[in-house]
């Protein structure tokens, strides 16, 4: 099969030039999620989704508790995996010496074990800004947790969690801490649903795109990510490290969509790692979205940290996802995207 050439964030910006018009300013199309308990038609119609997949939720609990956000590890030393395929969403993000990190946002589901769970980073603040509800990690650097500190979440670090995180002591340290978000829904207080961080299509809406096969994102460090469709179950089956990702449960990770947003890493100490560096996630950029089988260039745009980033496609519509899991990609705008179509 014939493997297209790297499509380096120049070409891809050249590829939709026509959205750089469209993109500054735009703001986010979705109402908010109505308040518990509220009577009216779009009342029912929102409570009868899951804001964060778009996946009927007809006893309504996705609207009934706030999200949990759990950093999770990403290197060979912490695989397998816990709970990663329950999350909603999962940001995939850069961290010092170009390693990669999770952060993974819980709402539909309530997964008894997450991990390994580890430290907070700069970028964390700005993906939780729109969504509020919990921020579950094990600590982090003064910094870094300077920076949580400002966003709008209750925190559950390893000594403030208590019973609700865990260390597996069959594993090695740093590697064995997990986190119970069964029971973290409950320290929200009053709960909050969070308002949807994508649009959705209707099952028999059509997807204009490129057909593609494979999809490669070239974080560095040996990190690189390789999603490939599979028609049958509709999802694109996730690789790293040169084999397929799967969690402990067996099961390969396989959201049904993943968006690639390029951003820059700002602030970071080129000396040592390019330790504190942080995703500059708040304007616009080259973005592009892997869905039922499609590859579809755009862009993103976020005009603030209070509404979450739009999709928009070269004629600046906004791009509606297959409703189900969605990861999101965060690589540095130097790096690179290979495609088999």
């Amino acid at each position: 099969m014939r493997r297209s050439k790297f499509m380096h964030l120049g070409a891809l910006a050249c590829a939709i030039a026509v959205v750089a018009a469209a993109c500054g300013g735009s703001k986010h199309n979705n109402a908010d999620t109505p308040p518990a308990g509220a009577t009216t038609t779009t009342a029912h119609a929102a409570s009868a989704l899951a804001p964060l997949t778009g996946v009927p939720d007809p006893g309504g609990i996705a609207a009934k508790r706030c999200a949990v956000t759990v950093k999770i590890d990403n290197t060979q030393a912490g695989h397998p995996k816990y709970g990663v395929d329950q999350a909603d969403v999962v940001y995939e993000e850069v961290v010092e010496g170009g390693i990669t990190r999770l952060a993974a946002i819980f709402n539909s589901h309530d997964p008894d074990r997450v991990g390994p769970v580890r430290s907070v980073r700069k970028t964390d603040q700005s993906l939780v800004w729109p969504i509020g509800g919990i921020f579950a990690y094990s600590g982090g650097a003064p910094y870094a947790i300077a920076s949580i500190n400002t966003a709008p979440v209750v925190q559950l670090d390893e000594n403030r969690a208590g019973e609700l995180m865990f260390r597996d002591y069959s594993r090695q340290a740093p590697y064995n801490l997990y986190a119970h978000v069964n029971f973290m829904y409950g320290k929200c207080g009053t709960p909050v649903p969070p308002p949807p961080l994508f649009d959705y299509r209707s099952a028999d809406a059509p997807v204009v795109g490129a057909p593609t096969a494979t999809v490669r994102v070239g974080f560095l460090a040996g990190f690189a990510v390789t999603w490939t469709w599979d028609a049958p179950s509709g999802t694109w089956k996730r690789s790293i490290f040169g084999q397929p990702e799967d969690v402990a449960s067996g099961t390969q990770l396989a959201p049904k969509n993943v968006v690639v947003m390029f951003v820059p890493y700002v602030g970071g100490d080129a000396q040592h790692s390019d330790i504190g560096a942080e995703a500059a996630l708040i304007g616009h950029g080259t973005a592009v979205v892997y869905t039922a089988g499609k590859q579809i260039l755009g862009s993103w745009s976020r005009p603030d940290k209070d509404h979450p980033a739009q999709l928009l496609d070269p004629a600046g519509n906004v791009i509606s996802l297959t409703r189900g899991q969605t990861w999101v990609e965060l690589p540095d705008t130097g790096y690179s995207l290979t495609k088999t179509p």
